[in-house]
């Protein structure tokens, strides 16, 4: 682990050949090594997702993390984007998955690349690495309590998505879940609905449930944080993405 890196805001090819902003965080290490692409929560392209990008590079892993709500307003300030973006009912899931699959070839490019992707997402971005995960060609994948994987939005919910039931059956990577058990969005009966389709599909899905936590509680600008939660968490995403995404140099390296 290292806090050498360089950090800088780039455009990438995403859907369709769109040009898009993402932030990249490279780590110093010479050696080949996995890669991290994060996706955002509903609020948008924030500092503290920057953080965590960061924070992957810190933990040895190229990371990126794509501004999803860039084409709803270009030019605009990250706050300004993401409320266009809302306004207009959230990232369609075409969208999401041409973008995901953009940043994983922009890491997959990387003269560091040792080939393996992994994706991660919180709230909102957490139903996202789900979708990910089983239309794109990643390695593994992080759900940090993603709503409506399972179960259906409320009337009146501010995105257009539905559940990815239907979905689920096609999972390429295995799936680390981590969720609160005070949550409501996704709650404590749509996550063991989770497990139990990718369990009768013979998925690989290792879930974890915090008693006491309850939605966000990753975030440390949000009363909701939960700082034994958070720990344990991010531990966890480590233990998993070393497994899933280091190949047999990066071991011996």
């Amino acid at each position: 682990m290292s806090d050498s890196m360089t950090t800088r805001t780039i455009k990438i090819a995403g859907d369709g050949g769109d040009e898009v902003e993402a932030y990249v965080a490279l780590p110093a290490e010479a050696h080949r090594h996995g890669g991290v692409i994060v996706i955002h929560h509903m609020p948008g392209f924030d500092r503290g997702h920057k953080e965590i990008t960061r924070r992957f590079a810190e933990l040895g892993y190229d990371a990126i993390c794509i501004n999803l709500y860039y084409r709803d307003a270009p030019g605009a300030s990250p706050d300004d984007a993401a409320a266009a973006g809302r306004a207009k009912g959230g990232v369609p899931d075409h969208r999401l998955v041409g973008d995901v699959a953009g940043a994983a070839a922009y890491l997959r490019s990387l003269p560091s690349s040792n080939g393996k992707v992994g994706v991660i997402g919180y709230c909102s971005g957490g139903r996202q690495s789900v979708l990910a995960a089983c239309t794109v060609d990643v390695d593994a994948a992080v759900d940090c309590y993603g709503a409506f994987v399972t179960g259906t939005p409320p009337e009146g919910y501010p995105l257009h998505i539905g559940n990815l039931v239907d979905q689920l059956p096609n999972l390429r990577a295995p799936l680390l879940g981590l969720f609160g058990n005070d949550d409501r969005f996704p709650s404590p009966e749509e996550v063991d609905e989770l497990v139990r389709i990718l369990q009768a599909n013979g998925k690989q899905v290792e879930v974890h449930r915090y008693a006491g936590a309850g939605h966000a509680f990753f975030a440390t600008d949000r009363p909701a944080y939960r700082p034994e939660a958070a720990k344990d968490g991010w531990e966890r995403i480590a233990a998993f993405y070393a497994t899933y995404l280091s190949s047999d140099d990066d071991r011996e390296s």
